[in-house]
């Protein structure tokens, strides 16, 4: 393949004020737990309207601190969607608890509370869903779930950050949402991620186990002139540096335009795979679709795969069911749990879409995809 015309399924967008910004931060005093971290915390929370914001070196590291704050132990079982990246489950077997996978529904690949109801035993302590592909799940059901059985939910917003659901932006759905700021995100930080919430306690727990269990930062403790510090907990270095919540924060002012272009792009996708066998997902009628992923379901997956490679074209597809992997297979999750997620798997395909895409390049993606498809 030409690497001058291979065509990634997603890719990063930067320019010259983003540039400006890392280097801004070159130049300070503070490389990293330092001021453009809470900056950029309160810049997310501004934008999402949750409270508290705790930015951290990965969506993984964020989702693994949700777990901690709400304190998964040994024994506890976590609901969770099989239709999703392995971190979704994986921050579970972290905190020592069981990931329980709860099918989806056949239309959109979100998290089916109905599904989610009939997987709930004495043990259960919380749910993740995630907003898959960009589409914020049925928030309303869930929540109602998890007040009737007293149990924690968590949105995992990896693929959502600019969604709303109902009129509220993804971020103030669920007990924590955590974000992803992989360059493939919406926003980029280069790798990096955020938890937020409303409630305080929740905040001050992953704040203090992204930082080693350890009470202040080196920053607050300028700032009060002290040294004292003591660690309370068994935390991790998930600390996020300065110079990635500066990228992260320059991106943020150009968010809203940017989900603007991938609802646009996926219109033309929509429109020219009507009528073929290429069919995308639904949407609902209730939400802004963020559109991280472009994903449209075929019976010839793999012939469609294998020949839009052949042509540049990075298509991809997301996901294996998380207990299909070997490691989840050796821990005794086996083929049919989630029979609807199965049969999606062996049909759904991810298309190029990201912000920066031209119009030549959608048409050569939408032209391959309907010759392969029919």
């Amino acid at each position: 393949m030409s690497d001058a015309r291979f065509i990634p399924y997603g890719r990063q967008s930067i320019d010259d004020d983003d540039i400006q910004a890392v280097t801004d931060v070159l130049r300070s005093d503070w490389l990293t737990t330092g001021p453009a971290v809470e900056r950029f915390e309160a810049d997310l929370c501004a934008y999402t309207g949750a409270r508290y914001g705790v930015a951290m070196s990965s969506g993984t590291a964020a989702l693994h601190a949700a777990m901690f704050a709400l304190n998964i132990d040994p024994g506890d079982e976590v609901i969770v969607t099989p239709m999703t990246f392995v971190a979704s489950a994986n921050c579970i077997l972290y905190q020592g608890g069981t990931p329980v996978f709860a099918d989806v529904d056949p239309d959109t690949l979100l998290l089916d509370p109905a599904a989610v109801e009939a997987s709930i035993t004495p043990r259960t302590k919380a749910i993740i869903a995630v907003d898959y592909a960009g589409q914020p799940c049925d928030w309303d059901a869930l929540n109602a779930i998890a007040d009737r059985h007293h149990l924690a939910l968590v949105a995992d917003g990896c693929h959502a950050l600019g969604a709303r659901y109902k009129g509220r932006r993804v971020g103030t759905l669920a007990d924590i949402t955590v974000f992803s700021f992989h360059p493939v995100k919406h926003i980029t930080t280069g790798e990096g991620g955020m938890a937020v919430t409303d409630d305080e306690y929740l905040a001050r727990r992953m704040r203090l186990f992204r930082g080693h269990g350890i009470t202040t930062t080196a920053h607050q403790r300028e700032k009060t002139g002290g040294w004292f510090y003591e660690m309370t907990e068994l935390g991790y270095n998930y600390r996020i540096t300065d110079i990635q919540c500066a990228l992260g924060a320059s991106q943020l002012k150009k968010l809203s335009g940017w989900i603007a272009k991938r609802n646009e792009l996926a219109g033309l996708y929509d429109a020219a795979f009507a009528d073929t066998a290429v069919r995308p997902l639904a949407r609902r009628g209730d939400v802004l679709h963020a559109y991280h992923l472009y994903v449209v379901r075929t019976p010839e997956r793999d012939e469609v795969f294998k020949r839009l490679r052949v042509q540049d074209i990075g298509a991809n597809v997301h996901y294996v069911p998380v207990y299909l992997h070997p490691y989840y297979r050796k821990q005794g999750y086996k083929k049919g749990l989630c029979p609807v997620s199965e049969a999606a798997y062996a049909e759904i395909l991810t298309l190029p879409l990201w912000p920066g895409m031209e119009s030549d390049t959608i048409r050569r993606v939408m032209h391959a995809a309907i010759r392969t498809g029919q």
